[in-house]
């Protein structure tokens, strides 16, 4: 089954681009053919991945204002089945200049539809503001997973990053589905972290994983080595946590067929 999914929260610092590497990362060493998509202005997910951001020939700036097709700005990384369309500071300005565009909501859409039929999963990094590229974004693809930090702020915003989910399915894209909820940054050892999982698991009623993603320094390491955390340091917490929710990921995608 082609997949693709936007990893959204409009909150910053929740782990959005830490799941879209590693998550990604460990699909592609079960077998799975798998792009990210970076359309984060900030470009961590290409710079995570081991990209030199001055160093591009194209990135998704150049398929979304330029028309450049999708095929040529898609980049092999390091691991095998593992691709990036990467993002460069230029997509600061895309924010803008899409708003001259027509239909400038659905020019993501168009970009993945070309190249969807290639890849099992399409991850599209969002940007941590509810903007023009987010809406490209949650209007492009069939399904929003979520990352939430197991901290006092935990579901904060989350009702307004309901809303625009709302408004896009009602408005842009009436198939789009919560993917799944992913806790990230869980302490077992606080009770507020354990309390958070109560909460996030009653507000989205069985749509959060099994599988936690514990605070780990050798996951916070990774990105500036340029590595995912499999490659990085493969008998790490992280790289488990990650591994076992890929395999969950999967199960659960191919059940819902």
């Amino acid at each position: 089954m082609r997949k693709s999914i936007a990893v959204f929260n409009q909150k910053g610092g929740v782990g959005k681009t830490t799941t879209v590497i590693n998550l990604s990362a460990c699909l592609a060493s079960l077998g799975k053919k798998v792009l990210m998509i970076d359309i984060d202005p900030q470009g961590n997910t290409t710079s995570g991945i081991g990209f030199d951001k001055n160093n591009l020939k194209y990135t998704i700036y150049d398929a979304l204002i330029n028309n450049v097709p999708a095929k040529e700005c898609v980049q092999p990384t390091q691991q095998k089945g593992l691709y990036l369309i990467p993002a460069s500071v230029q997509l600061a300005g895309a924010e803008i200049e899409l708003t001259t565009f027509k239909e400038r909501e659905l020019k993501l859409r168009d970009i993945i539809s070309e190249i969807k039929e290639s890849f099992d999963y399409i991850f599209v990094d969002c940007p941590p503001s509810l903007g023009l590229l987010s809406v490209n974004a949650l209007s492009a693809v069939d399904s929003v997973l979520i990352p939430i930090q197991c901290e006092y702020y935990a579901l904060e915003g989350v009702s307004q990053l309901m809303n625009t989910y709302t408004l896009v399915k009602r408005n842009l894209n009436k198939d789009l589905e919560i993917e799944g909820v992913v806790l990230s940054m869980f302490d077992g050892r606080t009770n507020l972290s354990i309390q958070v999982v109560e909460e996030v698991k009653k507000y989205f009623k069985g749509k959060v994983y099994r599988t936690l993603i514990p605070r780990n320094v050798r996951l916070a390491e990774a990105p500036s080595h340029g590595l995912p955390i499999i490659s990085y340091d493969p008998k790490s917490k992280g790289a488990e946590a990650y591994l076992e929710l890929a395999e969950e990921f999967i199960e659960l995608s191919e059940e819902a067929v």
